[in-house]
Order: structure tokens, then sequence, then C-alpha cells
């Protein structure tokens, strides 16, 4: 993936807008942090990922998935994007994005799921 691929994944959530976190092109859901841009290793910072399955990306994927000290105590993982699959990515955003998301917006787009099934 490059930042573009990135961008446009990331801005396809309902309420999602860009901002700027260190310089870099970073993501909110009404106004709560959902990803951003690592300039120092062309990773995405990725949330609500447990130290265990952290552990397991990292090992089972070591050229996608990392971690710097900054996020060893936070349940998060960093993906480099070029490594990165577009399906994996949406699918790290789509959890976040729930968790964050007002529950109106999930009911609403689960609705539209479900009448294009």
């Amino acid at each position: 993936m490059t930042p573009d691929d990135v961008r446009e994944i990331a801005l396809s959530f309902p309420g999602a807008e860009e901002g700027s976190s260190y310089g870099q092109p970073s993501f909110k859901i009404h106004g709560k942090f959902f990803t951003r841009l690592r300039a120092e290793d062309q990773s995405v910072v990725l949330l609500d990922v447990s130290h265990d399955e952290r552990e397991m990306l990292m090992e089972a994927e070591p050229q996608t998935f990392h971690i710097t000290p900054h996020y060893k105590d936070f349940p998060s993982v960093l993906a480099r994007i070029e490594n990165l699959h577009a399906g994996s990515f949406r699918n790290f955003l789509d959890r976040r994005w729930r968790k964050i998301a007002p529950k109106k917006a999930v009911k609403a787009a689960d609705a539209e799921k479900t009448a294009l099934e």
C-alpha cells in the first residue's frame, strides 16, 4: 500500500476526518484517534490490538508488524504500509471504528451492509 491508499481507506469510514499528528497525516472519527502514518518507518498505528495478538502478528509477519518502545505499553501494533494488505488494514480499522464511532453510526452502517447482501 501507499500513503494515498491509507488515506483513501481511512477516509472511507463514516465520520472520518483527516488531520495532522507529529507532522504526518492522522485520522479521527468524530474527534477520536483512529490511525496515523509514521514517517520514521512508513508505518501506520493500529489500535485496539491486544498484547497477545500483537506478539502473534509480529512473530507471524515480522516484515509487516513491529513495535517501538513508545507503544510497548499500549494495546497497539505498527504495520509497515508497503507490506500491509489493504483488506487487513480495513479489518483493523473496522474494529477500531466500531469501538469509537457513535453507536447510531455503527447501527446505520450494519443496516446498510445487510441491505446490500
